[in-house]
C-alpha cells in the first residue's frame, strides 16, 4: 500500500520542504504536488505531478493542455485540471512584457514580447488586432478568431467591427502558428494583403502583421512581406 505524503518523514514533504527549504529546492513533480494537495487512491500527490509530467513531457507541454486532456487523467478531477490550468495561465501572464491601453506601438519586438507567452503555447491558431488611436498608442487586443491547428479563418467583417466601434485609427495584427515555425503562409499573406485593402478603404493604417512562434516571431513591415 502506498504511503501518504502526511507519512513520510516532515523533511521529504513538499510542503514542509518549501517551507523549510524555499520552492527552487523542489523538483517539478513535487511543485505539481504542493499545488495539488492531494492524490488519488494509490497514489501521492508526486506520483500524480509525475504522472501528469509524463504525460505531458514537460512544464511547458503541461502549459498548452487543455481541460478535456487533464480530465482523461486518472486522479484528475475537475477541481484539481482547474488549478493546474490556473497555475500555467498564471506564468503565461507573468511571462508577458505588459503593453499597457495608452502606450505607443513602438517596435514589432514589444509585441511579441507581449504576446509570446498567451501564444507560443497554444496548439490552435489565434489571430488579434491590436487597436491604436490617431497616435499609435494602444485601446486594446481584440481576439478576432480561433482556428485549428494550422489555420484560422480570417473575415474582414469580423475583424474591423471592432475598429470601427472603438474608433481605432490604425491596427496590428497578431497571429500564432502551432508548428512552431513563423514563416508567413501563402495564406497568411494573402490575408494580410486583403485587410491592408480593406483597411485603405476605411482609412486605418494597417502598421504590421506579427506572426508567432516557439522562441521567434516574423514581422511583415519590417521582414519584407509587404
Amino acid at each position: 500500500m502506498v504511503k501518504t505524503i502526511k507519512a513520510w518523514p516532515e523533511d521529504d514533504r513538499p510542503r514542509e520542504k518549501l517551507l523549510q527549504q524555499g520552492p527552487q529546492a523542489l523538483s517539478d513533480a513535487e511543485l505539481l504536488a504542493v499545488v495539488l494537495r492531494h492524490g488519488a487512491p494509490g497514489h501521492s500527490a508526486v506520483d500524480l505531478g509525475r504522472a501528469v509530467l509524463s504525460q505531458f513531457g514537460s512544464l511547458r507541454g503541461l502549459a498548452r493542455a487543455v481541460f478535456g486532456e487533464l480530465r482523461q487523467m486518472p486522479g484528475l478531477g475537475p477541481a484539481k485540471a482547474a488549478q493546474l490550468l490556473a497555475v500555467a495561465e498564471l506564468c503565461k501572464r507573468y511571462g508577458e512584457q505588459q503593453w499597457q491601453a495608452g502606450e505607443p506601438f513602438r517596435d514589432p519586438a514589444d509585441v511579441y514580447a507581449h504576446f509570446r507567452e498567451r501564444l507560443a503555447s497554444e496548439k490552435r491558431e489565434f489571430f488579434y488586432a491590436v487597436l491604436l488611436d490617431n497616435r499609435h498608442r494602444k485601446i486594446r487586443d481584440v481576439r478576432v478568431s480561433q482556428g485549428s491547428l494550422t489555420t484560422t479563418i480570417v473575415c474582414p467583417r469580423d475583424v474591423f467591427e471592432p475598429v470601427v466601434r472603438e474608433a481605432a485609427a490604425a491596427v496590428v495584427f497578431v497571429h500564432n502558428h502551432p508548428s512552431g515555425d513563423p514563416t508567413p503562409s501563402p495564406e497568411d499573406v494573402e490575408v494580410t494583403r486583403r485587410l491592408r485593402q480593406v483597411g485603405e478603404i476605411m482609412g486605418v493604417r494597417v502598421l504590421d502583421h506579427i506572426v508567432i512562434g516557439h522562441g521567434r516571431y516574423v514581422s511583415f513591415a519590417r521582414d519584407g512581406y509587404w
